[in-house]
């Protein structure tokens, strides 16, 4: 029965976001499974006008999504990091794939579902955390480096030339050979490709590496980033 409260309490305040943002898009966010700055982050979304967000948060983030009505939002932001997905959580994530709905994942969210091996398939890429092998990827907190622009004709990128940045790298992370690089770095501590997008199913994926703290968030180029990412994958 709380459950049902609370998916009920859900449902109401996103069908008010709609009919109050009807020129806006309309995206669910998540998050969970990892500290982050909140108050810095939702700034940032804050501060698009063109968008409306409604969170989700993880415990129950996930069947959440496979309950919601898709009409009622245009795509989904995953700023999450859980750990383990059961099978009916699962299903939520088959069903945008198959509706269509664009999925942007930021950051720390490559971490999600180690043992999950379609989760790296869907984003197109995997943060390896398993130990002392040639696998195992890696972070630095508070490098400067410089996000090169790899396609400047994606609408994600539009507009953005070659950019430095403060903030967190991963190093020797899994890019899967079909995705279109979007994002590179030249830093010793970095994996080059650090942003890409790809297809699958019947939706538009765009994956975004920075994006740890609110040196990122209040970068005027990471936010054009974000905010153009969603547009795309948010296009039918």
């Amino acid at each position: 029965m709380k459950r049902f409260a609370s998916l009920l309490i859900l449902c109401i305040l996103i069908l008010g976001s709609v009919s109050a943002s009807a020129n806006k898009l309309n995206i669910l966010i998540v998050t969970g499974g990892h500290d982050f700055d909140r108050q810095s982050f939702f700034e940032m979304f804050d501060s698009f006008p063109d968008i409306s967000y409604t969170e989700l948060k993880h415990p129950e983030a996930n069947l959440q999504l496979g309950t919601i009505d898709p009409k009622t939002f245009d795509a989904v932001v995953f700023y999450d990091m859980p750990k383990s997905i059961s099978e009916a959580e699962k299903e939520s994530y088959f069903k945008l794939l198959k509706l269509g709905k664009g999925l942007v994942f930021l950051h720390h969210s490559l971490c999600s579902y180690q043992q999950w091996d379609e989760y790296r398939d869907i984003v197109g890429g995997k943060y390896h955390e398993e130990k002392n092998t040639p696998q195992t990827s890696t972070y630095q907190h508070d490098v400067t480096f410089t996000v090169k622009i790899a396609s400047s004709k994606n609408p994600v990128t539009n507009g953005i030339k070659d950019f430095e940045i403060l903030d967190e790298v991963y190093g020797n992370t899994e890019v899967l050979p079909g995705v279109t690089p979007l994002l590179t770095a030249n830093h010793p501590q970095s994996s080059k490709t650090i942003g890409w997008t790809h297809k699958i199913e019947n939706s538009r994926i765009v994956y975004i590496q920075p994006g740890h703290d609110k040196n990122g968030y209040f970068n005027p180029n990471y936010q054009k980033l974000v905010r153009q990412a969603i547009a795309f994958v948010a296009i039918k």
